[in-house]
């Protein structure tokens, strides 16, 4: 770099700015991440020309009903979208490396491409005929689906003009550059400027833009939270190597819920959707062995039945281990805090270990009752019913506390065929429609201990 030239040191974690090296960070305290960059002023955009942004009152806008969205066909990608793909938005699709993130946007370019034009699938990792190989794989060879392998972000926007494509793919943000960007690729400078040029590029041309993203060791993506600021919609592909299963999350959704989740299965065809989850996540339930319950948790707008499986034995070491996989940490703590409180369990000297089968995350407190259940079950080693199904959220005093979409769970519950359920007390009220079903034992629970009395009796 030039003497001359200005210089500007960026975090490439957070995009903290200094005007002097510094070893740490201030901002997110990562060592050794701020980098020499040239010092630039920044550019000035508008998704349109002056002349054409011009305040209205909000009762005189317009709104575009059938401006429709683009449907994939594939249901659980489609409701993680929140109906469709919106046309003009800016999508990124996160994830580990090779967790299928590249076959499942090319699956999806394959059948828009065959419903509703012409699709680009831009890769600045792989050539065409690395491409063309995936994809005689996966059988997605439609004739309106084109191919470029380029970095530049100038002649990527040159092929998105020439072509016009309804939906535009490109693998991966990481690799593009902007040479009028002096920083390398990758870098927070260059992910940002090309980013937000895309995004105006979307707005503008109402092309439908994904953009993949990877992400670091400790899981968030790659460059920056800015990334995601910029964006429309955040999809993560979560889920290990080396399972068959995959779940995709939305973290952010201006078009719809953030909530919802969607469960496809890797196998030598590419990614297929899980229609009935709960059929899937209870499908190697063991039968009577203690630790074991079913759970009804609610993702996004979908009920789905899980099995909560807990592990108490003795420990020999001065601090007893606690450990978690699916559920959160501190909210184990605080349910062996009530079991030892109010229940008398002594649980000081003994390992705990919780987890969701499946690889599947819980965060919501009405999982509460049923991994009370499964210590409780594993702690005095007796089974509880296979046929029971527990849900309800833990108060600090013991008490059981009401929860929401009650009627959709049990809904869920009578549909895989299970006998009994487990609910807090104050949602039994609002179950009339159910009371009359003979084929379905539903109990309400006030506190901790009277339902441990229930179900291990």
């Amino acid at each position: 770099m030039d003497r001359g030239e200005k210089s500007i040191f960026r975090c490439q974690q957070c995009g903290y700015e200094s005007f002097r090296w510094l070893g740490r960070c201030p901002d997110c305290g990562g060592w050794n991440t701020l980098i020499e960059e040239a010092f630039k002023e920044e550019k000035k955009y508008s998704l349109h020309p002056e002349e054409q942004s011009t305040p209205l009152p909000i009762s005189k806008i317009e709104i575009e009903e059938n401006k429709a969205r683009y449907k994939v066909g594939i249901s659980e990608f489609d409701r993680v979208l929140g109906g469709g793909i919106v046309p003009g938005s800016l999508i990124l699709v996160g994830g580990e490396p090779g967790i299928g993130k590249s076959t499942l946007l090319l699956q999806i370019a394959n059948i828009l491409s065959n419903q509703y034009g012409t699709v680009l699938y831009i890769s600045a990792e792989e050539s065409p005929y690395q491409i063309k190989l995936r994809a005689s794989r996966l059988g997605t060879l439609a004739e309106k689906l084109f191919l470029v392998s380029e970095t530049d972000l100038e002649v990527i926007k040159k092929h998105l003009n020439n072509i016009k494509p309804k939906v535009a793919i490109i693998d991966s943000i990481q690799t593009i550059n902007d040479y009028e960007i002096t920083s390398a690729p990758g870098s927070i400078s260059q992910i940002r400027e090309c980013t937000g040029q895309l995004m105006r590029f979307a707005k503008s041309k109402e092309i439908s833009i994904f953009i993949i993203g990877h992400v670091t060791k400790g899981g968030i993506l790659a460059g920056p939270k800015v990334l995601e600021h910029i964006v429309d919609t955040v999809l993560y592909l979560e889920g290990e190597q080396y399972n068959i299963y995959r779940i995709l999350r939305s973290t952010k959704n201006r078009f719809g819920s953030t909530n919802e989740l969607g469960i496809f299965k890797m196998g030598e065809n590419g990614l297929t959707e899980v229609l009935n989850p709960s059929e899937l996540l209870l499908s190697e339930k063991p039968s009577q062995v203690s630790g074991s319950v079913v759970a009804a948790t609610f993702e996004g707008s979908r009920p789905i039945l899980v099995e909560v499986q807990a592990l108490i034995s003795y420990s020999n070491l001065g601090i007893p281990r606690r450990m978690t996989t699916g559920v959160d940490y501190n909210r184990v703590l605080l349910i062996l805090a009530v079991l030892e409180k109010r229940v008398g369990y002594s649980l000081q000297s003994q390992d705990v270990h919780v987890n969701i089968a499946g690889g599947i995350k819980v965060l919501e407190p009405a999982l509460d009752l049923a991994i009370v259940m499964a210590i409780a079950s594993s702690f005095k080693n007796i089974t509880i019913d296979s046929g029971t199904v527990i849900f309800g959220e833990v108060g600090l005093a013991g008490e059981i506390r009401m929860v929401n979409q009650v009627e959709k769970r049990i809904q869920e519950v009578l549909k895989m065929g299970f006998k009994r359920c487990f609910i807090p007390q104050g949602n039994l009220k609002n179950l009339s429609s159910f009371k009359s079903k003979k084929d379905l034992e539903i109990i309400g629970i006030k506190t901790v201990r009277e339902a441990i009395n229930l179900a291990l009796n």
